[in-house]
């Protein structure tokens, strides 16, 4: 094994000092190590993000770059292309290799390949890692070599597959003085501006704080809990494995302890119900990576040519960005997701079957509009739901299985607490009534919409296009 004068660790998706395996090994390898994050050149409006997420974004950083000081390192921050960027870094340390860990999206991994070829081009080493998941696509395939397109059966070889362990912390670092950094990224370098606070403390200290919490609390009533809006009973670790302040491998080993250490049968089932989330969380990162085409088109090739509505058409796709379609729990989740950057998964699915199903929008149209919102907003998973929702996808819903808006609030929000609780101007309104179309033809409450359409029209013509779409196939 290799031993470098001085390397390059290039920071991605792992903002983190603790179980960072190309971070661990580059100080291992290495007299002195160059830390480097590489902020992207776009500036205004992008259709996979937002001023949320890159603010978030920005505070990870900040607490990356004071926890490296606190061990004797340096964040360099420099902007542009990461190729060309990572050939200057080279140049002015003379590295003698570049560690990271891999990406598992398309777009990442291409990146890697030209840093493979920027450093064999350079005669010095290229050493990746897997960070960022437990099981990397390649390593979950059927009896005969394939891709699953199922979860099921994914889940089952995923789950019996032994987890890498966590990998030591970080405690000290030495890195190469003198080297020029721009200042720490801010939200402006994007052109964009952010007002809010952000709800999710960002960093690796408000991560494992998250992960302690979910681990004592919630993640043992998780199967009970997880699909009350209102509750909540998730762990809140999804923008912190998508910036990587926290690790899979870690999240998955301290609910297993957990789970071994459960006090009934009930508590261990719950820990494995959320385990099994994380499978799906790679599932669907392994979909991507199998069929890079799913960001583009329908993974169901039988799907594509469907007829969509123009969300230009009219005024609807907008109130259902801004939450005022007159549906409650729709309307609540919407507008959850514009204020906090985050929208519970149960509502998730509700609010993208009612775009897909009931305003027949294309699922690519939610899903860009829920990347720009969302704090944890994972390409792969994002496109993975949207699909599934719209019955276009891997192991998606059937298309014929269209979500009730109303009834979906009867069984998920009985009492109307969610609901009240992102529209204010419903407090006082009887929650049995946000559970059917209103009666007499009038609004909840003067300052409430109508709903803008008939549930069961809408999912009427849905039926009709999909069916008549399949007949044209055969």
């Amino acid at each position: 094994m290799s031993h470098y004068k001085t390397a390059i660790h290039w920071f991605r998706r792992d903002l983190r000092l603790s179980d960072n395996v190309a971070l661990r090994e580059s100080i291992n390898r290495s007299e002195s190590v160059a830390t480097v994050y590489i902020s992207s050149e776009w500036e205004g409006d992008h259709a996979w993000t937002g001023p949320g997420r890159q603010a978030f974004l920005c505070g990870c950083l900040d607490s990356l770059d004071k926890n490296l000081d606190h061990i004797g390192g340096h964040l360099v921050f420099r902007k542009g292309d990461a190729v060309e960027e990572l050939g200057r870094l080279i140049d002015e340390v003379e590295a003698g290799a570049v560690f990271f860990n891999r990406d598992p999206d398309p777009y990442g991994a291409e990146i890697e390949k030209k840093v493979r070829e920027l450093c064999r081009s350079r005669g010095i080493d290229c050493c990746d890692f897997q960070g960022i998941v437990l099981h990397e696509p390649s390593e979950v395939l059927t009896g005969g070599g394939t891709p699953y397109k199922v979860y099921t059966p994914y889940s089952r070889k995923w789950l019996d597959l032994e987890k890498p362990e966590c990998v030591e912390t970080v405690k000290a670092i030495r890195s190469p003085s003198g080297l020029g950094s721009l200042p720490a990224p801010r939200i402006e370098n994007w052109g964009l501006n952010f007002d809010s606070e952000l709800l999710r403390a960002p960093g690796e200290k408000a991560a494992r704080q998250r992960l302690d919490l979910a681990v004592k609390e919630s993640i043992g009533e998780y199967a009970e809990m997880r699909n009350d809006p209102f509750a909540d009973a998730t762990s809140h670790l999804g923008a912190d494995l998508r910036y990587g302040t926290i690790s899979v491998r870690e999240v998955y080993h301290r609910a297993e302890v957990a789970r071994e250490a459960g006090r009934s049968e009930s508590v261990r089932n719950s820990i494995n119900t959320f385990q099994k989330q994380l499978g799906w969380r790679e599932f669907f990162m392994a979909v991507l990576h199998h069929y890079p085409e799913v960001l583009e088109t329908d993974f169901n090739a039988d799907w594509r040519g469907l007829r969509w509505d123009d969300p230009g058409d009219g005024d609807k796709f907008v109130k259902w960005k801004e939450g005022r379609t007159g549906f409650p729990i729709v309307d609540a989740g919407m507008r959850q997701l514009k204020e906090t950057g985050y929208m519970h998964n149960r509502v998730r699915m509700i609010t993208a079957m009612f775009l897909t199903k009931d305003l027949h929008v294309h699922w690519m149209h939610g899903e860009s509009h829920f990347m720009q919102y969302l704090l944890d907003g994972e390409i792969a998973n994002n496109n993975g739901g949207w699909q599934w929702s719209a019955g276009t996808g891997a192991d998606a819903a059937p298309y014929f299985r269209i979500q009730n808006p109303w009834t979906q609030t009867d069984r998920y929000d009985k009492e109307g607490r969610y609901v009240k609780r992102w529209i204010p101007e419903l407090e006082k309104v009887d929650p049995k009534r946000f559970t059917k179309p209103p009666e007499d033809g009038r609004p909840l409450v003067s300052d409430y919409v109508l709903p803008i359409l008939d549930h069961k029209t809408e999912r009427e013509e849905t039926l009709l296009r999909f069916k008549a779409h399949k007949e044209a196939q055969q």
